[in-house]
């Protein structure tokens, strides 16, 4: 057993020995950011995988580049002081590749940096990934611009457009994503792994996407550790800048990452009505620990695009400073698929611009009440605790829809002060344990349309003179324990 156990050593010695560090500026690459090293790049990462594996690595310097596909068993090393910055001419993210957009699958621009059906996937180092992304932007504006001047409608499509609507004859999408299909070309993610199996993307600084920054799609374990990404959110702000969206993936750790972006800042995705559900795949075993969130749409986000499900996911331990919202998940009928098993726990909360819990089925407003269907979404048994909040414009909502309220939802050891409350519409067994809601103006919790309604020790330690600390209408099955009830009014 002994011999055997040290030939085992050896091999692995030895199978370890071969995988090689490819120094990028030694190879060749132009350090000064003049010349791109795209193809020198994506040559060395074939080389390598051919070798079963090996690391690029980036001394400091600046490094031109195009889309880069990574192989299984390679690692991206950008030292401390380098910087791969990626071109801005679309051209360059050609050919098309197989890749999910906002919830659907279909044929579009290569992201930044791409791999399909890869194992062991590495981008580390003290470095910078640099988007360029203010080319992407100002398309965006001016494609939306086009679009508002001609009644929804482009007047003609460029070369890519058009290239983009060859590749994508018949694609199915829903009512709600068709008009977006008129841009006929989509920004791609800075970073997406399709069906992809041990990812680490660790420390690195992202900057200025095109688009979403880490978007992972279909993959199994994934871990986003001590990453920085800042995407401006004004001067200019770039539209769609989210940072991590796992999307339909599996067993991922995000922890310890500073995001500050000009939309949400990590959401959870599954995707897009029928064509989410044509696939079926959740995002499940999430757990997102010790992170900083500055602006940004959102904290933490679920959906809209959650068609697969979403379920057993930990947030825990993060601050949440100046975003529009701290957590939300939203949806609405057509997207189908189960949000459940959401556990929040030791959030800190500062100047919220909006509301800092949101809960929301009824995402497209325009939506009617229809016959409860695999088309119908389901938000249920989410819980949030020790919570703490300051400044903030409004507590929050939530608000289900007639054929599928939300239901078990639970806030416990909640401290909020806010200029306005908290509102809960069609909704079932709603739970609150020792919450402070303090209020500027208004009532600090109103029920409508609810049903098993707990309260216990639910107080304001503010609240504007005359004003209420509950107000309840249309509630069946109320119970209120340790309440000034004297604050408590109720109504049919």
């Amino acid at each position: 057993m002994k011999r055997i156990s040290i030939l085992a050593m050896a091999l692995l010695t030895a199978m370890t020995a071969t995988a090689r560090t490819f120094d990028m500026k030694k190879l060749g690459a132009d350090a000064e950011g003049n010349k791109p090293c795209t193809q020198l790049i994506n040559r060395t990462i074939e080389k390598a995988a051919a070798e079963g594996g090996g690391t690029l690595y980036f001394a400091a310097g600046t490094y031109l580049t195009a889309t880069i596909h990574m192989k299984s068993n390679i690692t991206l090393h950008l030292e401390a002081g380098a910087t791969l910055r990626f071109s801005d001419v679309f051209e360059d993210y050609l050919p098309f590749v197989t890749l999910r957009w906002e919830g659907t699958v279909m044929q579009s621009l290569s992201p930044l940096i791409y791999a399909r059906g890869a194992d062991n996937l590495t981008i580390t180092g003290r470095g910078t990934l640099d988007g360029n992304g203010l080319k992407w932007w100002q398309w965006e504006y001016d494609t939306r611009k086009v679009l508002k001047e001609n009644g929804g409608k482009l007047p003609a499509l460029s070369k890519l457009q058009q290239m983009w609507v060859d590749a994508n004859q018949g694609l199915e999408v829903s009512d709600y994503y068709k008009p977006s299909l008129e841009r006929r070309m989509f920004r791609p993610p800075f970073i997406q792994f399709y069906e992809c199996s041990n990812i680490l993307i660790e420390n690195v600084k992202i900057i200025n996407s095109p688009y979403w920054t880490v978007n992972p799609a279909f993959c199994d374990n994934v871990v986003v550790e001590g990453v920085t990404i800042h995407n401006p959110s004004s001067n200019p702000k770039g539209p769609n800048t989210d940072g991590i969206n796992p999307s339909s993936c599996s067993n991922v750790r995000i922890s310890n990452c500073f995001i500050s972006v000009g939309d949400d800042c990590i959401t959870i995705k599954s995707g897009r009505d029928a064509d989410g559900r044509k696939y079926g795949k959740a995002c499940e075993n999430i757990t997102i620990s010790n992170c900083v969130m500055l602006s940004g749409h959102g904290g933490v986000v679920i959906g809209s695009e959650m068609s697969g499900g979403v379920k057993r996911v930990a947030i825990a331990n993060c601050v949440f400073d100046g975003t529009n919202a701290g957590i939300r998940l939203k949806a609405s009928r057509g997207r189908g698929g189960v949000v459940e098993d959401i556990r929040v726990d030791n959030i800190v909360m500062n100047n919220i611009q909006g509301d800092a819990f949101i809960f929301d089925l009824f995402y497209d407003k325009t939506s009617v009440v229809e016959p409860v269907s695999e088309r119908t979404p389901i938000f249920r048994d989410i819980h949030l605790s020790n919570i703490t909040g300051r400044d903030i414009k409004r507590i929050g909502y939530v608000k289900g829809i007639e054929e599928m309220p939300i239901s078990e939802l639970s806030f416990s050891n909640v401290r909020m002060k806010a200029n306005e409350g908290f509102k809960a519409e069609t909704a079932t067994d709603l739970r609150f344990n020792d919450v402070d809601f303090s209020v500027e103006k208004g009532t600090a919790l109103r029920f409508n349309r609810c049903k098993d309604v707990y309260m216990n020790d639910v107080r304001a330690k503010k609240l504007a003179d005359g004003q209420l600390l509950v107000e309840m209408e249309d509630v069946e099955n109320a119970m209120v324990i340790q309440c000034d009830t004297t604050l408590v009014k109720w109504s049919k």
